[in-house]
């Protein structure tokens, strides 16, 4: 691929002389193709619009055909930018794509196989058509079919199955190993922006491990262009948040985070907004509601309404993501945020450590997934070099052997009583004092050591 290609633009590729009475000559084309073209080529945007709405989808036919047996470059470019203008000045026409009178001719065919065979140019027109065609599609639940009903033609059609996978593998291969270093990522972005919004695509892409390459874009941006990017990135997110397959994913990346950040560093009304509707919709799925309690997004929804938007939908899902955080917490048990802060290994004197009633009405809870809680702060004194986490882990401990009836078999079992006293010696006086309470627990039992209560 010469830079040449890689930069150019439709209008420059519309200033070409095309000779079409050479192709007509050589049978490329029929003698009715020469006349549309002639009548069509050149001509005002206002003429070629009259054109389109008189007589639509004799053109298509005839950019169609001029594709499938036109082979030179820079006429296959002139074709796509001829199309390419069409649909910037009225994307609808996509429509005509699909026209009956068009129901057997391959009208996918060509621009398929130009995303894997053409120059930037070429592949970059060929993918922008092939989602413009895509989204105009008719009966969108009840086409199988990209051409309409093949079932009278004899010629096999491209299927929407091999438009879609073919569209999607090559997105996603843009995402992987771009073809061109700057256009690739944003052109790709782009499309999926708009072909998303199909739940057949949104699949196709999950399919294809596409969520994963949208997760490194979620990043705050300052240019323009990043902006941009930025904004169908997380257009992209807000789609897939629609669709279970992608959210359990989204789950295990880390997407909130990234997402938060973007809100925290954005000015742009259009990004807020887009992240905001999408954290609306993740809210009450799997753990995302957790993770949003534990990473402030209810301060921050509050910063956010204190701001003047202008959008109504903003501020909808501003106060409805609120509702639900400030629900969130209340119905979020204590044992699950005590959890969590087990499972991320960093452990502090938060209230519920020392609330009798946290341990009384939870500590059946411990017994969970083979008393998991308790293996996990098993291995935080094993790697923590954190001494408040420590000292916290230790006193958990001993609560455990002092509320649970079996608390004391079970901690031994689990090897405790070396890692804790491996602490005694620790240089910390609150790591140490948390130490000896487990350690006397541990060999007197609840009911003798109840007076050491810290």
């Amino acid at each position: 691929m010469t830079i040449e290609n890689a930069e150019l633009t439709t209008e420059q590729v519309l200033r070409r002389d095309i000779p079409w009475e050479t192709y007509m000559t050589t049978k490329l084309i029929s003698g009715t193709d020469l006349q549309l073209l002639r009548r069509f080529d050149k001509m005002a945007e206002s003429y070629k619009s009259q054109l389109l709405d008189n007589d639509g989808p004799a053109y298509i036919h005839v950019f169609v055909t001029t594709l499938q047996d036109v082979f030179k470059e820079e006429t296959v470019e002139y074709v796509l930018a001829l199309i390419d203008e069409m649909l910037t000045a009225n994307p609808r026409r996509a429509r005509l794509f699909h026209d009956s009178s068009l129901s057997n001719e391959d009208t996918y065919e060509p621009f398929l196989r130009f995303l894997w065979k053409g120059n930037w140019f070429i592949q970059e027109k060929s993918c922008k058509i092939l989602s413009l065609m895509v989204s105009a599609r008719p009966n969108v639940q009840n086409v199988v079919d990209a051409n309409g009903d093949a079932s009278s033609s004899k010629r096999t059609l491209t299927t929407m199955e091999n438009v879609l996978n073919g569209l999607v593998d090559w997105l996603c291969a843009q995402l992987r190993k771009p073809s061109h270093p700057s256009c690739s990522i944003p052109s790709a972005i782009n499309s999926l922006a708009t072909l998303l919004k199909e739940p057949v695509v949104r699949h196709s892409f999950v399919q294809a491990d596409g969520v994963k390459l949208l997760v490194p874009l979620i990043s705050p941006a300052s240019t323009q262009q990043s902006i941009q990017l930025l904004y169908e990135t997380c257009l992209c997110v807000w789609l897939l948040s629609y669709y279970e397959p992608a959210i359990e994913y989204l789950a295990t990346s880390r997407a909130l985070p990234r997402l938060i950040e973007v809100v925290k560093g954005s000015t742009k009304e259009k990004v807020v907004r887009v992240v905001i509707l999408t954290l609306r919709n993740l809210l009450a799925r799997g753990s995302f509601g957790a993770q949003m309690v534990d990473l402030d997004v209810l301060q921050l929804v509050q910063s956010l309404k204190a701001q003047a938007w202008s959008d109504e939908d903003l501020m909808d899902a501003l106060n409805q993501l609120e509702g639900g955080l400030k629900a969130n917490i209340k119905k979020l048990s204590s044992y699950d945020k005590y959890k969590q802060e087990v499972l991320l290994g960093s452990l502090d004197w938060s209230p519920m450590h020392k609330d009798p009633l946290f341990w009384k009405e939870n500590i059946t809870c411990f017994e969970e997934n083979g008393f998991q809680i308790l293996r996990v702060l098993m291995t935080i004194l094993d790697t923590s070099n954190d001494a408040r986490t420590l000292a916290v882990a230790c006193y958990d401990l001993s609560q455990f052997i002092q509320c649970h009836p079996a608390g004391r078999v079970i901690v031994a079992d689990l090897k405790a009583k070396e890692r804790v006293m491996k602490l005694l010696n620790h240089g910390t006086a609150e790591v140490t004092k948390n130490a000896l309470l487990c350690i006397q627990r541990l060999f007197l039992g609840a009911k003798y050591a109840s007076f050491l209560q810290a």
